[in-house]
Protein backbone atom coordinates (compact mmCIF):
# COMPACT_ATOMS: atom_id res chain seq x y z
CA UNK A 1 0.00 0.00 0.00
CA UNK A 2 1.11 3.66 -0.42
CA UNK A 3 0.41 5.50 2.51
CA UNK A 4 1.61 8.60 0.64
CA UNK A 5 -2.48 8.68 -1.11
CA UNK A 6 -3.25 9.36 2.35
CA UNK A 7 -0.80 12.34 3.37
CA UNK A 8 -0.38 16.59 2.80
CA UNK A 9 3.51 17.30 3.37
CA UNK A 10 4.44 19.38 6.31
CA UNK A 11 4.69 22.83 5.82
CA UNK A 12 8.00 24.85 5.19
CA UNK A 13 6.82 27.71 8.12
CA UNK A 14 7.10 24.87 10.78
CA UNK A 15 10.60 23.95 11.03
CA UNK A 16 12.52 27.25 8.29
CA UNK A 17 13.94 28.74 10.89
CA UNK A 18 15.11 25.77 13.26
CA UNK A 19 18.68 26.13 12.99
CA UNK A 20 20.19 24.30 16.69
CA UNK A 21 21.17 20.79 15.40
CA UNK A 22 20.38 18.78 18.89
CA UNK A 23 16.75 19.94 18.13
CA UNK A 24 14.05 17.27 17.99
CA UNK A 25 13.33 18.22 14.10
CA UNK A 26 16.75 17.71 13.08
CA UNK A 27 17.04 14.35 14.01
CA UNK A 28 13.66 12.68 12.46
CA UNK A 29 12.92 12.56 8.89
CA UNK A 30 10.25 14.82 7.88
CA UNK A 31 7.27 14.51 4.76
CA UNK A 32 8.45 18.13 2.73
CA UNK A 33 9.23 16.66 -0.44
CA UNK A 34 9.51 13.22 -0.78
CA UNK A 35 7.59 10.87 1.39
CA UNK A 36 9.72 8.96 4.60
CA UNK A 37 10.60 5.35 3.73
CA UNK A 38 8.16 4.67 7.46
CA UNK A 39 8.86 1.05 7.13
CA UNK A 40 12.07 1.14 8.43
CA UNK A 41 11.22 3.28 11.10
CA UNK A 42 10.52 2.78 14.90
CA UNK A 43 7.81 5.48 15.23
CA UNK A 44 6.17 7.63 12.87
CA UNK A 45 4.18 10.79 14.25
CA UNK A 46 1.30 11.14 12.12
CA UNK A 47 -1.55 14.24 11.85
CA UNK A 48 -5.01 13.73 11.69
CA UNK A 49 -7.29 16.58 10.49
CA UNK A 50 -11.30 15.93 10.42
CA UNK A 51 -13.94 18.24 11.43
CA UNK A 52 -16.28 15.81 12.46
CA UNK A 53 -19.57 15.05 10.75
CA UNK A 54 -21.31 19.19 11.45
CA UNK A 55 -18.10 20.49 12.25
CA UNK A 56 -18.22 20.00 15.98
CA UNK A 57 -14.41 19.22 15.89
CA UNK A 58 -13.26 21.89 13.42
CA UNK A 59 -11.10 22.92 16.60
CA UNK A 60 -8.88 19.64 16.49
CA UNK A 61 -8.13 20.39 12.93
CA UNK A 62 -4.38 22.41 13.07
CA UNK A 63 -3.93 20.64 16.10
CA UNK A 64 -0.91 18.37 14.96
CA UNK A 65 0.85 21.31 13.32
CA UNK A 66 0.49 23.48 16.80
CA UNK A 67 1.81 20.45 18.16
CA UNK A 68 5.12 20.72 15.90
CA UNK A 69 5.68 24.06 16.36
CA UNK A 70 6.89 23.37 19.57
CA UNK A 71 8.28 19.69 19.27
CA UNK A 72 10.15 20.18 17.04
CA UNK A 73 11.90 23.01 18.78
CA UNK A 74 12.70 20.68 21.82
CA UNK A 75 16.00 18.49 22.18
CA UNK A 76 16.80 15.96 21.24
CA UNK A 77 16.28 13.15 23.84
CA UNK A 78 18.24 9.91 24.55
CA UNK A 79 18.85 7.13 22.24
CA UNK A 80 19.71 7.08 18.21
CA UNK A 81 16.39 8.05 16.57
CA UNK A 82 14.76 6.47 14.04
CA UNK A 83 11.69 8.47 13.82
CA UNK A 84 9.75 9.94 10.61
CA UNK A 85 7.14 12.22 10.77
CA UNK A 86 4.29 11.68 7.79
CA UNK A 87 2.46 14.70 7.67
CA UNK A 88 -1.24 14.85 8.07
CA UNK A 89 -4.09 12.67 7.37
CA UNK A 90 -5.42 14.53 3.80
CA UNK A 91 -9.03 15.99 4.74
CA UNK A 92 -11.74 13.34 3.84
CA UNK A 93 -15.34 13.19 2.39
CA UNK A 94 -16.45 12.41 5.74
CA UNK A 95 -15.65 11.23 9.29
CA UNK A 96 -16.36 7.53 8.16
CA UNK A 97 -13.40 7.93 5.74
CA UNK A 98 -11.36 9.21 7.83
CA UNK A 99 -11.66 6.80 10.17
CA UNK A 100 -10.98 4.28 7.39
CA UNK A 101 -7.73 5.88 6.74
CA UNK A 102 -6.30 6.37 10.33
CA UNK A 103 -7.41 2.28 10.37
CA UNK A 104 -5.49 1.40 7.47
CA UNK A 105 -2.11 3.83 8.11
CA UNK A 106 -2.17 2.38 12.08
CA UNK A 107 -2.70 -1.24 10.48
CA UNK A 108 0.36 -0.62 7.88
CA UNK A 109 3.18 0.56 11.01
CA UNK A 110 2.19 -1.86 13.28
CA UNK A 111 2.55 -4.48 10.45
CA UNK A 112 5.88 -3.37 9.79
CA UNK A 113 7.02 -3.14 13.52
CA UNK A 114 5.99 0.56 13.05
CA UNK A 115 5.16 2.13 16.22
CA UNK A 116 2.50 5.07 15.31
CA UNK A 117 1.81 8.15 17.32
CA UNK A 118 -1.66 9.72 16.17
CA UNK A 119 -1.98 13.41 17.09
CA UNK A 120 -5.17 15.12 16.80
CA UNK A 121 -9.28 14.70 15.71
CA UNK A 122 -11.62 14.03 18.40
CA UNK A 123 -11.36 10.92 21.08
CA UNK A 124 -13.52 8.56 18.29
CA UNK A 125 -10.68 8.12 16.15
CA UNK A 126 -9.11 5.72 18.97
CA UNK A 127 -11.67 3.37 17.40
CA UNK A 128 -9.78 2.97 14.28
CA UNK A 129 -6.57 2.74 15.96
CA UNK A 130 -8.23 -0.08 17.43
CA UNK A 131 -9.40 -1.54 14.55
CA UNK A 132 -5.35 -1.49 13.04
CA UNK A 133 -5.34 -4.60 15.19
CA UNK A 134 -8.26 -6.88 13.51
CA UNK A 135 -6.35 -8.45 11.26
CA UNK A 136 -3.83 -9.47 13.53
CA UNK A 137 -6.14 -12.63 15.00
CA UNK A 138 -4.61 -11.96 18.41
CA UNK A 139 -6.29 -11.03 21.73
CA UNK A 140 -5.03 -7.44 23.03
CA UNK A 141 -4.95 -4.82 26.06
CA UNK A 142 -6.42 -0.95 25.39
CA UNK A 143 -5.40 1.64 27.65
CA UNK A 144 -7.74 4.71 27.64
CA UNK A 145 -6.70 7.78 29.88
CA UNK A 146 -9.75 9.68 30.28
CA UNK A 147 -11.75 12.19 32.57
CA UNK A 148 -15.05 10.68 31.04
CA UNK A 149 -16.24 7.17 30.16
CA UNK A 150 -17.10 7.83 27.04
CA UNK A 151 -19.92 5.16 27.43
CA UNK A 152 -23.16 7.54 26.26
CA UNK A 153 -26.21 6.38 24.15
CA UNK A 154 -26.19 6.76 20.70
CA UNK A 155 -27.57 9.84 20.22
CA UNK A 156 -24.89 11.21 21.74
CA UNK A 157 -22.11 12.87 20.30
CA UNK A 158 -19.28 10.06 18.60
CA UNK A 159 -16.45 10.98 21.31
CA UNK A 160 -18.71 10.45 23.90
CA UNK A 161 -19.65 6.82 23.07
CA UNK A 162 -16.92 4.88 21.37
CA UNK A 163 -15.96 2.76 24.47
CA UNK A 164 -19.23 1.72 23.94
CA UNK A 165 -19.02 0.63 20.64
CA UNK A 166 -15.59 -0.64 21.45
CA UNK A 167 -16.74 -3.08 23.95
CA UNK A 168 -19.64 -4.18 21.67
CA UNK A 169 -17.46 -4.77 18.30
CA UNK A 170 -17.79 -8.03 16.83
CA UNK A 171 -15.31 -9.62 16.13
CA UNK A 172 -14.44 -9.23 19.55
CA UNK A 173 -10.56 -9.23 20.34
CA UNK A 174 -10.39 -6.89 23.37
CA UNK A 175 -8.95 -8.86 26.04
CA UNK A 176 -8.31 -5.92 28.60
CA UNK A 177 -9.56 -2.57 29.00
CA UNK A 178 -8.23 -0.47 31.58
CA UNK A 179 -8.94 3.14 31.74
CA UNK A 180 -7.07 6.07 34.17
CA UNK A 181 -7.76 9.43 35.52
CA UNK A 182 -11.81 8.95 35.42
CA UNK A 183 -13.52 11.66 37.60
CA UNK A 184 -16.08 10.34 39.76
CA UNK A 185 -18.86 13.50 39.33
CA UNK A 186 -18.93 13.19 35.74
CA UNK A 187 -19.20 9.62 35.11
CA UNK A 188 -22.72 7.66 35.26
CA UNK A 189 -21.86 4.37 38.07
CA UNK A 190 -23.38 2.20 36.04
CA UNK A 191 -20.50 2.52 33.33
CA UNK A 192 -18.35 1.77 36.30
CA UNK A 193 -20.28 -1.55 37.25
CA UNK A 194 -20.26 -2.73 33.75
CA UNK A 195 -16.57 -2.30 33.07
CA UNK A 196 -16.44 -4.48 36.48
CA UNK A 197 -18.35 -6.89 35.07
CA UNK A 198 -16.45 -7.55 32.28
CA UNK A 199 -13.40 -7.98 34.64
CA UNK A 200 -12.03 -4.68 33.06
CA UNK A 201 -10.58 -1.89 35.54
CA UNK A 202 -11.26 1.53 35.85
CA UNK A 203 -9.01 3.76 38.41
CA UNK A 204 -10.13 7.71 39.25
CA UNK A 205 -7.88 10.30 39.22
CA UNK A 206 -7.74 10.17 43.26
CA UNK A 207 -6.44 6.89 43.15
CA UNK A 208 -3.96 7.26 40.51
CA UNK A 209 -2.87 10.54 42.52
CA UNK A 210 -2.66 8.75 45.73
CA UNK A 211 0.22 6.36 44.27
CA UNK A 212 0.98 6.86 40.64
CA UNK A 213 3.60 4.25 40.59
CA UNK A 214 1.15 1.26 41.20
CA UNK A 215 -0.05 2.70 37.98
CA UNK A 216 2.47 1.32 36.01
CA UNK A 217 1.49 -2.78 35.60
CA UNK A 218 -1.39 -1.45 34.32
CA UNK A 219 -0.13 0.56 31.80
CA UNK A 220 2.69 -2.48 31.60
CA UNK A 221 -0.17 -4.50 30.07
CA UNK A 222 -1.16 -2.32 27.48
CA UNK A 223 -0.83 -3.30 23.55
CA UNK A 224 -2.36 0.42 22.24
CA UNK A 225 -2.40 4.01 24.22
CA UNK A 226 -5.70 6.22 23.46
CA UNK A 227 -5.31 9.57 25.93
CA UNK A 228 -7.95 12.03 25.56
CA UNK A 229 -6.22 15.61 26.59
CA UNK A 230 -9.22 16.76 28.47
CA UNK A 231 -7.94 14.45 31.31
CA UNK A 232 -5.57 17.49 32.19
CA UNK A 233 -6.69 19.90 34.11
CA UNK A 234 -7.48 23.04 32.05
CA UNK A 235 -4.90 25.05 34.46
CA UNK A 236 -2.26 23.21 32.54
CA UNK A 237 -3.77 22.28 29.37
CA UNK A 238 -6.81 24.56 28.68
CA UNK A 239 -6.91 23.78 25.21
CA UNK A 240 -9.17 21.17 25.16
CA UNK A 241 -12.81 20.45 23.63
CA UNK A 242 -13.56 19.54 27.47
CA UNK A 243 -12.14 21.14 29.66
CA UNK A 244 -11.99 20.55 33.31
CA UNK A 245 -10.95 22.40 36.24
CA UNK A 246 -9.31 19.35 37.89
CA UNK A 247 -7.62 16.43 37.07
CA UNK A 248 -4.09 15.28 35.56
CA UNK A 249 -1.21 17.81 35.86
CA UNK A 250 1.08 17.81 33.31
CA UNK A 251 4.03 16.74 35.21
CA UNK A 252 1.43 13.23 35.89
CA UNK A 253 0.54 13.33 32.27
CA UNK A 254 4.02 13.03 31.05
CA UNK A 255 4.69 10.55 33.69
CA UNK A 256 2.18 8.39 32.45
CA UNK A 257 3.82 8.99 28.98
CA UNK A 258 6.86 7.43 30.49
CA UNK A 259 5.36 4.50 31.45
CA UNK A 260 3.67 3.83 28.35
CA UNK A 261 6.96 4.58 26.36
CA UNK A 262 9.21 1.58 28.19
CA UNK A 263 6.32 -0.52 27.45
CA UNK A 264 7.91 -2.99 24.99
CA UNK A 265 4.60 -3.96 24.69
CA UNK A 266 2.67 -1.28 23.54
CA UNK A 267 2.95 -0.78 19.98
CA UNK A 268 0.38 2.00 19.08
CA UNK A 269 -0.50 5.18 20.73
CA UNK A 270 -2.63 8.39 20.28
CA UNK A 271 -3.60 11.66 21.55
CA UNK A 272 -7.01 13.54 21.18
CA UNK A 273 -8.85 16.29 21.59
CA UNK A 274 -6.17 19.39 21.19
CA UNK A 275 -8.51 22.22 20.15
CA UNK A 276 -6.13 25.02 18.69
CA UNK A 277 -9.31 27.54 18.79
CA UNK A 278 -8.80 27.48 22.87
CA UNK A 279 -5.33 27.57 22.98
CA UNK A 280 -3.72 30.13 25.53
CA UNK A 281 -1.27 32.99 24.36
CA UNK A 282 1.95 31.46 25.24
CA UNK A 283 0.62 28.04 23.66
CA UNK A 284 0.41 26.34 27.05
CA UNK A 285 -1.03 23.14 25.84
CA UNK A 286 0.94 22.65 22.46
CA UNK A 287 4.31 23.10 25.03
CA UNK A 288 2.45 20.27 27.44
CA UNK A 289 1.99 17.92 24.64
CA UNK A 290 4.78 18.27 22.66
CA UNK A 291 6.68 17.15 25.92
CA UNK A 292 4.74 14.56 26.81
CA UNK A 293 5.64 13.14 23.47
CA UNK A 294 8.96 13.40 24.40
CA UNK A 295 8.88 11.41 27.32
CA UNK A 296 6.93 9.18 25.59
CA UNK A 297 9.74 8.74 22.85
CA UNK A 298 12.52 8.81 25.65
CA UNK A 299 10.83 5.82 27.18
CA UNK A 300 10.03 3.93 24.11
CA UNK A 301 13.87 4.16 23.66
CA UNK A 302 14.79 3.40 26.73
CA UNK A 303 13.39 0.15 26.48
CA UNK A 304 15.38 -3.48 27.40
CA UNK A 305 13.57 -6.09 28.21
CA UNK A 306 13.54 -9.37 26.80
CA UNK A 307 10.61 -10.78 28.19
CA UNK A 308 12.00 -14.36 28.91
CA UNK A 309 11.29 -15.46 31.82
CA UNK A 310 13.30 -18.67 32.11
CA UNK A 311 16.58 -16.83 31.42
CA UNK A 312 18.82 -15.16 34.06
CA UNK A 313 17.71 -11.59 33.76
CA UNK A 314 15.13 -12.59 35.82
CA UNK A 315 14.69 -13.70 39.50
CA UNK A 316 11.78 -16.08 40.06
CA UNK A 317 9.67 -16.33 43.71
CA UNK A 318 7.38 -18.74 44.70
CA UNK A 319 5.18 -17.80 47.51
CA UNK A 320 3.10 -20.80 49.17
CA UNK A 321 -0.71 -19.78 50.05
CA UNK A 322 -2.77 -20.46 53.15
CA UNK A 323 -6.02 -21.98 50.54
CA UNK A 324 -6.87 -22.28 47.25
CA UNK A 325 -4.01 -21.64 45.14
CA UNK A 326 -1.51 -23.75 46.67
CA UNK A 327 1.33 -20.81 45.74
CA UNK A 328 1.95 -17.92 43.58
CA UNK A 329 4.68 -17.47 41.50
CA UNK A 330 6.56 -14.42 40.92
CA UNK A 331 9.17 -12.92 38.72
CA UNK A 332 11.49 -9.69 39.49
CA UNK A 333 13.65 -8.28 36.77
CA UNK A 334 17.56 -8.31 37.38
CA UNK A 335 17.84 -4.75 36.08
CA UNK A 336 14.93 -2.51 36.45
CA UNK A 337 12.39 -2.60 39.02
CA UNK A 338 9.52 -4.05 37.87
CA UNK A 339 7.61 -7.67 38.93
CA UNK A 340 5.32 -10.02 36.92
CA UNK A 341 2.92 -12.63 38.18
CA UNK A 342 2.15 -15.75 36.82
CA UNK A 343 -1.68 -16.81 36.52
CA UNK A 344 -2.43 -20.30 35.80
CA UNK A 345 -4.66 -20.38 32.17
CA UNK A 346 -7.65 -23.00 33.33
CA UNK A 347 -9.52 -22.48 30.05
CA UNK A 348 -6.54 -24.18 27.56
CA UNK A 349 -7.37 -21.69 25.21
CA UNK A 350 -4.25 -20.57 23.38
CA UNK A 351 -5.33 -17.26 22.96
CA UNK A 352 -4.51 -16.52 26.42
CA UNK A 353 -1.35 -17.70 26.82
CA UNK A 354 0.42 -13.97 26.54
CA UNK A 355 -1.59 -12.79 28.82
CA UNK A 356 -0.68 -15.55 30.98
CA UNK A 357 1.98 -13.30 32.71
CA UNK A 358 0.88 -10.39 34.23
CA UNK A 359 2.50 -7.31 34.90
CA UNK A 360 2.10 -6.95 38.89
CA UNK A 361 3.89 -4.42 41.58
CA UNK A 362 5.80 -5.34 44.59
CA UNK A 363 3.22 -4.22 46.61
CA UNK A 364 1.05 -7.42 45.02
CA UNK A 365 4.03 -9.93 46.25
CA UNK A 366 3.94 -8.28 49.64
CA UNK A 367 0.23 -9.04 49.87
CA UNK A 368 0.74 -13.06 48.90
CA UNK A 369 3.35 -12.82 51.17
CA UNK A 370 0.75 -11.91 53.94
CA UNK A 371 -1.30 -14.95 52.99
CA UNK A 372 -3.69 -12.96 50.87
CA UNK A 373 -4.91 -13.06 47.23
CA UNK A 374 -4.00 -9.48 45.12
CA UNK A 375 -6.90 -8.13 43.38
CA UNK A 376 -5.00 -8.51 39.69
CA UNK A 377 -4.65 -11.90 40.55
CA UNK A 378 -8.13 -12.74 41.03
CA UNK A 379 -9.39 -10.26 38.01
CA UNK A 380 -6.96 -11.95 35.64
CA UNK A 381 -7.85 -15.56 36.86
CA UNK A 382 -11.81 -14.83 36.26
CA UNK A 383 -10.67 -13.50 33.09
CA UNK A 384 -8.86 -16.62 31.98
CA UNK A 385 -11.81 -19.10 33.40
Amino acid sequence: MDLRLFFTPIQEQLYSDIKKQGSFYKSIKVYQEKFPDYKSADIALIGISDKGENGENAGTVGSADALRKKLYRLTKGSGAYNIVDLGNISEAIDTEQTLGRVQEVCHACIENNVLPILIGGSHDMSFAQYLAYEEMEKLISVLNVDAFLDMEDKDSPANQRHVQKLLMHQPNFLFNYSHLAYQTYLVNPQAIATLEKLYFEAHRIGALRHDIKEMEPVIRQADMLSFDLSAIKSADFPATSQPQPFGLTGEEACQLCWYAGINEKLSAAGFYEFDVTREDDSDKSAAVLATMIWYFIEGFYSRKESRDFRSNDYMKYVVAMPNEPESLTFYKSNFIDKWWMEVPNPSGDNRFNRNSIVPCSYSDYQQAMNGDLPERWIVMHSKLF
